[in-house]
């Protein structure tokens, strides 16, 4: 009963949290420019996800079990002297 009654307390505190939207506080500012940029980028350019950190899967997953080729570079390990 304590366990359970523990754990739901751990849910509810982590489930409140702020909805607010980001901003900076007083006194911070926006990190400078990357290099070669002359603007500094906006806080919501730099909350954006870029396109190489969220790759698409290029691989079609196999249906069905295939038989595998034979590997040429699939060698027994060296024998001890």
């Amino acid at each position: 009963m304590r366990i359970a009654l523990a754990c739901g307390l751990l849910i509810a505190l982590c489930a409140c949290g702020s909805r607010q939207g980001l901003a900076l506080k007083e006194g911070q500012q926006l990190p400078p420019a990357p290099y070669g940029r002359e603007v500094k980028p906006l806080p919501t350019e730099l909350l954006q996800t870029p396109t190489l950190a969220i790759p698409e899967r290029s691989v079609e997953l196999r249906t069905r079990s295939e038989k595998r080729e034979d590997d040429p570079f699939d060698l027994p390990p060296p024998e001890d002297k």
